[in-house]
C-alpha cells in the first residue's frame, strides 16, 4: 500500500468568536484559525484536500496570530513545484466557500464531492449561508466531479468518511502514513475540540462538537469514532500545523 506525507499549506484565515470552533463553550474570546489546502505526496497522483481561498487577507497581524505564512493558492503550490493545472485530484472535506474557492484553476483535477454536500450548495438552506455554487460552477460545466455516495477508497492508501458533523455531506479523509493513519476532519474543529480542558472534561465530555453542527449528539459520537481510529488526528483548522511543512 502506499503512503504519504501531507504537507499543510495556509490559504486563508478567519477572525471570530472562539466558541464558533468549539460548542457552547469559549464565548468571547477572540480567535485566529487558518484554513489549509493539504498537499498529500506520495503514490503516482497528485492530490490535494480542498484548496482554500482566493484572496486571503496576508498580513503580518494574521500570520502572527497562526504562527505561519499565508500563501495565495499558487504560491503555495509553487513550494512543492506544483502548478494548478498539474494536480489530478481534489479532495473536498465540504463545500463551504473557504474549501473550495480555487477549484476552477485546477482545470485538470477530478473531485471527489459527497452527493449531500452538491445537493446543499444548489439548495441551501438559510443557515447554510457559507455556500456559494459560483465557486463550484466551472468545474461542474467541465464534468470534473466525482460523486461520493459511500465509504470509499479515492487511490491506494487514502480513503473518505462520511462524517455529517459540522455539514451534511462531510467527507473525512483517511490517508496512510509510514507513522500510522492520519485523518483530516471533515468539521471545522481545533485540537481542543478532541482533548478538552478540564472543566469540560470535568462535565463528563470527552470531546466538544464544533460550533456549528448537523446535530450535536450525533457529531459528538463521530468525532469519538474519529480519535479513536486515527494515529495522527488533523483537525480541520488547528492553527499549529500552520507552521509545520510535513506532516
Amino acid at each position: 500500500m502506499s503512503t504519504y506525507k501531507i504537507h499543510p499549506i495556509v490559504m486563508g484565515t478567519k477572525n471570530f468568536d472562539k466558541s464558533m470552533m468549539t460548542y457552547q463553550y469559549n464565548n468571547g474570546k477572540n480567535f485566529t484559525i487558518p484554513i489549509f489546502c493539504w498537499y498529500l505526496e506520495g503514490g503516482n497522483k497528485k492530490i490535494l484536500v480542498d484548496t482554500g481561498e482566493m484572496t486571503p487577507i496576508q498580513s503580518e497581524e494574521r500570520e502572527k496570530s497562526i504562527n505561519g505564512k499565508i500563501f495565495r493558492f499558487e504560491e503555495g503550490l509553487d513550494r512543492f513545484g506544483l502548478k494548478p493545472e498539474d494536480i489530478d485530484i481534489v479532495i473536498h472535506t465540504h463545500l463551504h466557500n473557504d474549501h473550495c474557492e480555487n477549484d476552477y484553476k485546477c482545470s485538470n483535477a477530478t473531485f471527489f464531492i459527497h452527493e449531500k454536500e452538491l445537493e446543499t450548495i444548489h439548495n441551501p438552506h438559510p443557515l447554510d449561508y457559507r455556500y456559494l455554487e459560483d465557486y463550484i460552477e466551472d468545474i461542474e460545466e467541465n464534468r470534473q466531479i466525482e460523486i461520493v455516495t459511500n465509504d470509499c477508497e479515492i487511490v491506494p492508501g487514502i480513503s473518505v468518511m462520511h462524517t455529517p458533523v459540522h455539514t451534511r455531506g462531510g467527507l473525512s479523509v483517511i490517508i496512510e502514513t509510514e507513522k500510522g493513519k492520519a485523518i483530516i476532519t471533515s468539521f471545522c474543529v481545533i485540537k481542543e475540540n478532541f482533548y478538552p480542558p478540564n472543566e469540560i472534561k470535568a462535565l463528563e465530555m470527552e470531546v466538544i462538537p464544533p460550533g456549528t453542527v448537523v446535530n450535536a449528539y450525533d457529531s459528538y459520537d463521530i468525532m469519538l469514532k474519529i480519535k479513536e481510529m486515527a494515529d495522527i488526528l488533523l483537525p480541520l483548522h488547528e492553527p499549529e500545523f500552520a507552521s509545520i511543512e510535513t506532516i
